[in-house]
């Protein structure tokens, strides 16, 4: 999903592709984007990009035993294709596994987690699965509550995100206009839903949903500040899983969260603790600076 064209075009002003070749054949490609702050030449995942990284084609004739170094060899051409800037923040896909070679070129490497739910599974068994809790608010919401896909509501989960982190004394990272730009390049690919859980007319939450061909995502929600029905979002998600199930996704990534309550909500779906890899390197004594006063 991320490492598409468009995608990319959304979400940065300039950005390139390294390619790894074999032959007449690509193995692999790595999109990325350099930004300036400060003077110093940043490589970081674009404004709203959770994954990013290298992706290899390894040919359905590659045996089993040699599909490792297929990776890590179109991996290091990659690497050697890549800008040498002297500040790294990228997080990678989850699953990706090729570590070694990272720390080989100065790379730093942090964990963070994810959770996947196995879509393959049917719709008794993915419920099954659900902590209780969650089960009981999903079929009284389901009582309660409407849920259609309204993308005309973007501005109110905007607001809604915005009141949510000024709680936590964080300001929002991202404007409405940059929101807009990515669900228009998503919607424009079949690729994006704004799913609205109303009761009556009022709004409950939103979260945004984001897919492609195998994984579907939740991108983004958040719960009206004005309401207490807090069985909204569990309800959302759940719709979401199912409309990824019934699309053919073979997975649905939540996203996970370091934040002990978020990830607590999200562990209740029983999903697969994924971790996934963020490269770093910082050799820029000016952005040392700035993180030590940040910090």
């Amino acid at each position: 999903m991320f490492l598409q064209h468009w995608w990319m075009d959304a979400v940065c002003d300039d950005w390139d592709v390294a390619i790894a070749r074999k032959g007449d054949h690509v193995t692999g490609v790595w999109p990325y984007a350099r930004t300036q702050r400060m003077g110093v030449s940043l490589m970081r995942n674009p404004r709203l990009t959770p994954y990013l990284g290298p992706h290899v084609f390894i040919p359905a004739d590659v045996k089993e035993s040699s599909r490792d170094s297929f990776e890590y060899e179109a991996i290091a051409e990659l690497m050697s294709a890549m800008p040498n800037e002297k500040v790294w923040h990228l997080s990678l896909q989850p699953a990706f596994r090729q570590a070694g070679i990272f720390k080989e070129h100065g790379l730093q490497l942090q964990v963070q987690q994810t959770f996947l739910i196995d879509l393959a599974k049917d719709e008794a068994t993915l419920f099954s699965h659900l902590k209780e809790s969650l089960r009981r608010n999903i079929r009284t919401a389901e009582k309660e509550i409407t849920i259609t896909n309204e993308p005309q509501y973007l501005p109110q989960l905007y607001e809604f995100q915005k009141h949510t982190l000024s709680a936590k004394d964080v300001q929002q990272p991202y404007t409405l206009a940059q929101m807009q730009q990515i669900y228009d390049a998503a919607a424009a690919h079949n690729s994006a839903a704004l799913w609205v859980a109303k009761a009556g007319t009022e709004v409950q939450a939103i979260i945004w949903n984001v897919w492609d061909a195998e994984r579907s995502y939740y991108f983004m929600g958040a719960k009206n500040p004005a309401t207490d029905n807090y069985r909204a979002m569990a309800a959302l998600l759940w719709h979401a899983i199912l409309q990824a199930r019934q699309r053919g996704n073979t997975c649905f990534d939540l996203e996970g969260s370091m934040d002990p309550g978020v990830e607590r909500f999200f562990r209740g779906f029983g999903g697969t603790r994924q971790l996934y890899i963020i490269l770093r390197k910082n050799t820029s004594l000016l952005w040392k600076l700035k993180e030590m006063v940040r910090g």
